[in-house]
């Protein structure tokens, strides 16, 4: 038996076929309207057929490939037969008019076969199980039988095969027998379609594979769009007084039906289907509502003004409008706790949270808690995005890794975190519940900046109070190493030489030149120690002391430095942030050239220096940078690093400045 794909191939050449000899009838009926039926039926069958042979070539041993290549046949025959009546109507004789009119009349029960096979097969595109089996079964052969019977009904045949002789005859005492069995046929066959919907809800009930249950739920989607025919029709005759506006609505089931039978069998997880179908729900009962509103008020108000009347119109779209503006938002709350459970659970959880964290009795860092239990999905995670940093961090701080499907959580058009889902939920919920979580993550994210912020905060008073120590322990063996023996033994010296003065034996000018040199020397290591403290090229302005520093070093030096008197706290940071980023650079990077630029903008001065290195500096701690962090944070300032790889290194301070 040849496979499922290579009978929808040859199904498709058949329509194909179908459609050329719809072009040849639609030339002799030589008008507009066959020209019209034709496209129409095209354009019916053309997304039936193409998404059936893609999912034919996708999924080669299931039948839905098939099923809908037959479905968009059914369409290509409704409009292929109504141009063969045309061209009929116009070249009376063609062939096969005979077999025609016997089996137009009565051939309808076939419109309803392929999607009746479609609901018993899909998914899996097999029959299994016997019930489904005898189910299809049942249809071709309820079908076919029907078809077979009706033809042989001596009633005329509806113009333009009024004066056609009827193909089948059969005598008059088995006639009423064959229109008995004709008639029961009918609830027959109804039971057999009734049976092949309760197939798949059965088969979705039954299901535990989120999968199947998200293939079955797209299959229904794409069936609700049915009822829209209905309501257009409905809209047609209320608006404008006829059926047109139904074709669109068979235009938009030509379209969805198929569409959303290869999405189901080929990419289940494209969109939210539970969103699809409340969103589909709550705006068909809205459309429900609008037209009964405006039928009641168009009656109503048309007592009085009349029928046709413009008043009568615009008094019952005003009415229908006022009514439903607050009755939309209710219906798809009723709407999303009966068809999409988890979008209504997830926001009532994150709203509840937001008013107990209000109300003192709860911490926004439960959301990641909470939408877990909301979603039921254990492993979804939250993450929080900070400042300066590229990767996600959890609610204690800690380095968070984010998974295949990312939801990011914006506020104010600034990225400040991320929901990661688990194993269940879909993107588009996953995107909702970030933005309703925007405020809480917001909260949970400043509370982790100022933690650190202390954390630094605490880090770096140790870190000074250990270098303070370490200075003054430098300064004390400094003191005690040089300046203080100098002056020691100076001391000892001049007391020497004074047991010896009334003897004559002293050398006294040459013992006063040797005093006053070592006074020199110990004056010079006092300058050099306390140049360490505060330099006193500072005394100047804070840049004639980067001048005197850029004069000492071995790379040229580009100084910016506004004009202006700083506060000496400020211009001592400042120099040692210059000082120290030009040691470094010259250390490490080996730049061609370096620039320090100073300038003041209101109440803060900001601090720039830059080289041309290799770039790929970092602050470590007890390295120099670490402890100009600590020094400008202790300023009450900040200090910023750049230094891509290959790219130069820029080291950026920004002091506050009250004067």
């Amino acid at each position: 038996m040849p496979s499922p794909r290579t009978l929808a191939y040859a199904a498709a050449v058949g329509v194909c076929g179908l459609a050329g000899a719809g072009a040849v009838l639609a030339g002799l009926a030589d008008s507009g309207d066959a020209v019209a039926a034709f496209l129409i039926g095209a354009a019916f069958t053309l997304p039936s057929v193409v998404l059936g042979v893609v999912v034919a070539v996708r999924r080669p041993d299931s039948a839905v490939g098939l099923l809908l290549v037959l479905v968009g046949a059914t369409a290509m025959r409704i409009g292929v037969g109504e141009l063969y009546s045309l061209a009929v109507a116009r070249r009376p004789g063609l062939p096969l008019t005979e077999l025609y009119a016997a089996v137009s009349t009565s051939d309808w029960m076939f419109l309803y076969v392929p999607a009746a096979l479609l609901m018993l097969v899909f998914p899996d595109g097999r029959l299994t199980g016997p019930r489904r089996r005898w189910t299809a079964a049942g249809l071709l052969t309820v079908a076919t039988l029907f078809t077979v019977i009706a033809a042989f009904s001596p009633d005329p045949y509806p113009p333009p095969f009024r004066h056609t002789r009827h193909l089948l005859r059969v005598a008059e005492p088995y006639l009423s027998l064959l229109n008995a069995v004709g008639v029961a046929l009918l609830p027959v066959f109804l039971g057999l379609l009734v049976a092949s919907a309760a197939a798949m809800v059965l088969r979705y009930r039954r299901a535990t594979d989120a999968v199947r249950r998200a293939q079955l739920k797209w299959l229904a989607l794409g069936a609700s769009v049915l009822p829209l025919t209905l309501l257009l029709c409905w809209a047609g005759y209320l608006f404008t007084g006829g059926a047109d506006l139904a074709l669109i609505g068979l235009a938009a089931t030509a379209l969805s039906v198929p569409a959303a039978t290869a999405i189901a069998v080929l990419r289940h997880d494209l969109y939210d289907v539970d969103r699809a179908i409340s969103a589909a729900v709550t705006y068909g009962l809205v459309t429900v509502i609008l037209l009964a509103f405006s039928t009641t008020a168009s009656f109503v108000v048309g007592l009085g003004a009349g029928r046709a009347s413009p008043v009568a119109a615009a008094a019952a779209t005003a009415v229908c409008a006022a009514a439903l503006a607050p009755l939309r938002v209710r219906l798809r709350r009723w709407v999303d706790r009966r068809f999409y459970p988890a979008r209504q659970a997830a926001l009532a959880a994150v709203e509840d949270l937001r008013a107990r964290t209000h109300a003192g009795q709860a911490q926004p860092e439960q959301l990641e808690e909470t939408l877990r239990g909301a979603l039921r999905d254990p492993e979804l995670r939250v993450g929080y995005r900070l400042p300066g940093e590229t990767g996600l961090v959890d609610a204690s701080g800690d380095p968070l890794l984010p998974g295949p499907h990312v939801a990011p959580v914006r506020l104010g058009g600034h990225d400040i975190g991320a929901i990661v889902r688990g194993a269940t939920g879909s993107r588009e919920l996953l995107r909702e519940v970030a933005s309703a979580s925007a405020l809480l993550v917001e909260v949970v994210r400043l509370r982790i900046e100022v933690s650190r912020a202390l954390d630094e905060a605490e880090a770096g008073r140790a870190r000074l109070l250990r270098a303070g120590y370490e200075e003054r322990r430098r300064l004390e063996r400094d003191l005690h190493d040089g300046a203080q023996q100098r002056l020691v033994s100076l001391g000892m010296a001049m007391r020497l030489a004074q047991r010896h003065l009334s003897d004559g034996t002293v050398d006294v000018d040459g013992l006063l030149d040797r005093w006053v040199a070592e006074l020199a020397a110990a004056v010079a290591e006092l300058r050099q120690i306390a140049h360490g403290l505060r330099p006193s090229s500072l005394d100047d302005g804070l840049g004639a002391a980067l001048s005197l520093l850029a004069g000492t070093a071995p790379v040229p030096v580009t100084l910016d430095v506004a004009d202006g008197d700083l506060p000496d706290d400020v211009s001592t940071t400042a120099y040692y942030v210059a000082s120290e980023a030009m040691t470094n650079a010259v250390k490490h990077a080996a730049p061609a050239a370096i620039g320090v630029q100073v300038s003041r903008a209101g109440d803060r001065v900001t601090v720039r220096i830059s080289d041309d290195g290799p770039g790929g500096a970092v602050i470590r701690p007890g390295a120099g940078l670490a402890g100009l962090t600590d020094r400008v944070t202790a300023a009450g300032g900040t200090l910023r690093l750049s230094s891509p790889a290959g790219g130069g290194t820029l080291v950026e301070a920004v002091l506050p400045c009250a004067w």
